[in-house]
This record gives structure tokens, C-alpha cells and sequence, in this order.
């Protein structure tokens, strides 16, 4: 089992929530999708993740970029850097959860991911997620009305307070077997390798 905590909010996670499943595919393994909010997380345990915004190193945030572009690259995905960033990503991320029980959570994070991190469309706004939701063939009305329901907000919380117990300090974060967290798009070779060596291969 990967459980795989996730906010469309972060370009690492969007490589990461492909990446991860080509694991699953390659290992045979099921994934547990975790929607949560990242800013939760940083604004409980990781504050420091603002202020290198507010006074980021110049070399090092012309080399996130490069690297950026080096991994979507090799994963063949188109990543351009939105004119909103940091984003609210309240809506889309409850709207994970309201729709996993209909088999949408995966479309349509997928499609949360690309209209915000390849086409820069701003994803807090009802207007920018109303074409996805139409593209997934969802009714609008009950989506909207859906991810206000205080189930989905408090799954939402709690996904993110339990990544939080768990060690968690960012997006992706994954598990593997329950208690091997693995952090970053570029941990994928890692996760699975564990997998395997816990198959016997």
C-alpha cells in the first residue's frame, strides 16, 4: 500500500502524483490518494518555507528552476510557472475528496495539476475550476455545494494534521507499509526500490 498526501498547490507534487503512478503500475501496488492543505502544514511546523520566499538565494532559486524544468522534462510534462503563486488550493483539494467516492479524484487532480501548473490558470477561482468539472462530466451545483459539507472540510483537516503526526512537512509526502515516509518527487527510485526488496525481488 502508498499513501500518497498530495496539495495541487506545489509543481514537485504535480511530478510526483505522475511519477508515483508508474510505481504503483511497475510494482503492482495500490494507492491510497491524501488530499491536504500544505499551507496548513506550513504554517504549523515549517514556517521557514516563507521567509526563503520573501528572501530566497538568487543561485538557488535560478537552479530550482532549472531543476524544475530538468525533471518535467524527463517526464515528459509541461510546467510554466503561474502568475499566482502561492495559490489557494482549498477548493480543489476538498474537491478530491468529494469526488473519490465516484472514481474522480485522479482525473481530476490530474486536470486541477495541469490547468494550473502547465496552462497558469488560477485555481482558487470557481470559473477556472467549472471547465474541468464539465470536461469530468461532475454537475456543478453538487460539486460546489459538495465541498462545503463539513465531512469533506474535516477530512481535509485531518489528513493534514495526521501527515503532520506522522513526520510530515511538506508535499508529497508518502508511506509505504504504514511507517516508511518517503518526502519529493525524486524519492520515487527509493520508494521503489523498498517495495520490491519487501516483495522479494
Amino acid at each position: 500500500m502508498i499513501e500518497f498526501y498530495f496539495d495541487c498547490s506545489s509543481p514537485w507534487t504535480y511530478l510526483g502524483f505522475e511519477s508515483i503512478q508508474n510505481v504503483a503500475k511497475d510494482t503492482g501496488t495500490s494507492i491510497e490518494w491524501k488530499p491536504i492543505l500544505v499551507g496548513g502544514i506550513f504554517n504549523t511546523i515549517n514556517p521557514s518555507v516563507y521567509a526563503s520566499r520573501e528572501k530566497p538565494v538568487p543561485q538557488k532559486a535560478s537552479y530550482m528552476r532549472k531543476d524544475l524544468q530538468d525533471w518535467a522534462r524527463y517526464q515528459g510534462l509541461e510546467i510554466n510557472w503561474p502568475e499566482v503563486f502561492p495559490v489557494n488550493s482549498v477548493k480543489a483539494m476538498r474537491g478530491c475528496l468529494w469526488l473519490a467516492p465516484q472514481g474522480k479524484l485522479v482525473p481530476f487532480a490530474r486536470a486541477v495539476f495541469q490547468s494550473y501548473w502547465r496552462d497558469g490558470k488560477d485555481i482558487a477561482q470557481d470559473d477556472q475550476l467549472i471547465p474541468i468539472l464539465d470536461q469530468l462530466g461532475v454537475d456543478r451545483e453538487a460539486f460546489f455545494a459538495g465541498i462545503q459539507e463539513p465531512g469533506i472540510k474535516d477530512q481535509l483537516r485531518e489528513n493534514t494534521e495526521t501527515v503532520m503526526r506522522r513526520g510530515g512537512f511538506g508535499s508529497p509526502t508518502i508511506f509505504i507499509d504504514g511507517d516508511d515516509m518517503y518526502f519529493g518527487n525524486d524519492r520515487m527510485p527509493l520508494i521503489q526500490a523498498a517495495i520490491e526488496r519487501r516483495q522479494g525481488r
